[in-house]
């Protein structure tokens, strides 16, 4: 389970405002990558609050609202355009200091899910599985998703024909059949639709 440690520990160097970071959608074939940035009070206890992918729907949205009650926070992500420009890894960044500058408060340190930090104007720590040790980082996991999960279900009224609502934009079998049928529609990432031309060939 997640706790303080790290943002203490970065407190005990001298940082006031820790900010946790994490993101949502690096691997669906469409829609954003959506990143969250979270400041907890010190020692805020939150019951519950743990990696997003370990939680219900409905356990989310919960702790959605209590994040967003007691925290402060920014949410940002990046396009699929933006994504296809720059890849997935460098819009996941981009994402991350957008939510940053975001902030209502002003950061001078971030914890961050995964191994790969660039680019940020604060000093930064990686956290391998952050999202399952830091409370903050926890937190930022708990918005991204939540809100990525609600712009699925945006695209879902939009492109009702793709399922984007139970997908969520992943590479599902019935999505990757949909794409191939359909085409891609203006949300989907166009450099992660490499599978077409093997399903192409594959079917003559």
């Amino acid at each position: 389970m997640p706790n303080y440690d790290f943002e203490r520990e970065i407190r005990a160097k001298g940082y006031t405002a820790v900010c946790g970071i994490d993101e949502a959608g690096r691997g669906p074939l469409a829609g954003n990558v959506v990143a969250a940035a979270v400041i907890l009070p010190d020692g805020l206890e939150i019951e519950g609050l743990n990696d997003s992918k370990k939680l219900s729907e409905k356990k989310r949205e919960a702790l959605y609202r209590v994040i967003t009650e007691k925290a402060i926070y920014a949410i940002a992500w990046a396009t699929p355009a933006e994504i296809d420009e720059y890849n997935i890894l460098n819009a996941t960044m981009l994402a991350m200091r957008r939510a940053v500058e975001a902030l209502p408060e002003r950061a001078d340190f971030a914890l961050i899910d995964g191994n790969c930090s660039r680019g940020f104007e604060i000093p930064t720590q990686t956290v391998v599985g952050g999202d399952a040790k830091s409370m903050s980082i926890a937190a930022a996991s708990i918005l991204a998703k939540v809100t990525r999960d609600r712009q699925c279900k945006e695209l879902h009224e939009r492109y009702p024909e793709y399922g984007f609502a139970g997908h969520k934009g992943y590479p599902t079998k019935a999505h990757m059949l949909k794409v191939y049928e359909l085409g891609p529609c203006p949300e989907h990432r166009r450099s992660f639709l490499g599978f077409l031309e093997k399903m192409k060939h594959e079917n003559g």
